[in-house]
């Protein structure tokens, strides 16, 4: 199966139809922070012809492929090699001081899961790498075998919202005293074994919360997720819209506290009139967040999780 055919974009006429009315401008800069396989990408310089594409992704492989997927639209594309909380800093080194539009597609992407040399998948014994840039930072086996017990219970329970983080992680001490972890097959092994009976009759491959956890910890996602939204409100231009895909309560946690505050007035209480300045910088673009269609999670089952909240700026900051 060709990259294209397997990665395909969740939620992407959804997301193509809350941009365009800030998209249809020459001269239009949008920004996918998240460009994985590039599908996202490719839709959106097809469907804006006047507009131009700055594109961020931290992993090497996934900017070789997509820059293959996108070489036919030329100089409209711009591929960096970005963490996208470095969104502030891409755009100050291109001369763009404000963009109409900001694509967020969070978490693992679908080319990294098919990697099987990735790590990221439980359902395939792979080394336990789960780095997004395989060229830099510590890899989950080595968090898992060099972290205090102590420090791996409370990733496991703020990361990955596990209830027998404890037990995993007594588990996990005993393996890694024995042997240290190098593959995913075997910590699945050893997470299987530590649960009660009653804890994997439900919620899918008990493995996939810890997973999820080392992941997020190997990646600093939320840390990213908690800078880079706020940097790209900031960077949206009045009328510009953003348009943020999660796929974990943490993450859309950050998405609509964020918006959430964007779109509330900051006066303080009792005021008969409201100043400009304190006015609300965003206009929500979704009631809560958005689902995805049982018709497009029936042909994608991994859409089944995403959840999709946009904004748009609607006046600019005032000191």
């Amino acid at each position: 199966m060709s990259s294209n055919a397997r990665h395909v974009p969740v939620m992407l006429q959804r997301c193509l139809d809350m941009l365009a009315p800030a998209l249809t401008e020459p001269g239009a800069v949008v920004v996918d922070c998240t460009l994985g396989a590039g599908g996202h990408s490719e839709a959106l310089l097809k469907t804006f012809p006047e507009a131009r594409l700055v594109a961020l992704d931290r992993d090497p492989t996934a900017l070789d492929l997509a820059g293959t997927r996108l070489a036919p639209f030329g100089e409209r594309a711009t591929l960096v090699r970005a963490v996208y909380h470095e969104l502030p800093e891409v755009l100050e080194r291109l001369g763009i001081p404000k963009v109409q539009g900001v694509l967020f597609d969070l978490g693992v992407s679908s080319m990294q899961l098919d990697e099987a040399d990735r790590g990221f998948a439980y359902a395939q014994d792979a080394p336990l790498d789960m780095r997004m840039d395989q060229t830099t930072g510590i890899s989950a086996a080595e968090v898992l075998n060099t972290y205090a017990p102590g420090d791996l219970v409370r990733i496991l329970r703020a990361y990955g919202e596990e209830k027998q983080a404890r037990r995993i992680v007594e588990a996990v001490v005993r393996e890694r005293a024995k042997e240290p972890f190098t593959n995913s097959a075997r910590l699945v092994d050893v997470i299987r074994e530590a649960l009660p009976q009653a804890a994997k009759r439900h919620g899918g491959n008990p493995a996939k919360r810890t997973f999820q956890a080392l992941r997020i910890e190997v990646n600093a996602e939320l840390a990213s997720v908690e800078a880079a939204i706020p940097a790209a409100v900031a960077a949206l231009a009045v009328g510009g819209r953003i348009a943020v895909l999660s796929y974990q309560s943490l993450e859309d946690r950050i998405v609509k506290q964020v918006f959430a505050a964007g779109a509330a007035t900051t006066a303080p209480p009792g005021l008969p009139v409201v100043p400009e300045r304190y006015q609300p910088r965003l206009k929500l673009l979704t009631r809560g967040a958005e689902l995805p269609t049982e018709e497009e999670v029936a042909e994608n089952r991994r859409a089944a999780p995403a959840r999709l909240r946009g904004a748009e700026r609607i006046r600019e900051d005032i000191p």
